[in-house]
């Protein structure tokens, strides 16, 4: 059976705080950018396959994209 404790929760090492901040910082980052570059390659993808644009145009599309996007959510 489990045993029941009344004690602190915090047994181990004391929590480095600058890291857990840090290492949120970079998730946050990280999702952030990565969603920006999923959706401008699915509206290169879709301006290069479903017009006449073309592979280079659709191509040209997603660089800007992501260069406005970069800018923009800075």
């Amino acid at each position: 059976m489990a045993e029941h404790h009344s004690g602190p929760a915090e047994l181990g090492a004391p929590m480095d705080y600058a890291e857990h901040e840090k290492t949120y910082s970079f998730f946050l980052s990280a999702t952030k950018y990565g969603t920006l570059f999923c959706v401008a390659l699915l509206v290169a993808m879709a301006a290069g396959f479903f017009t006449s644009a073309g592979f280079f145009t659709a191509l040209v599309l997603f660089i800007l994209l992501n260069v406005a996007g970069f800018v923009l959510l800075r």
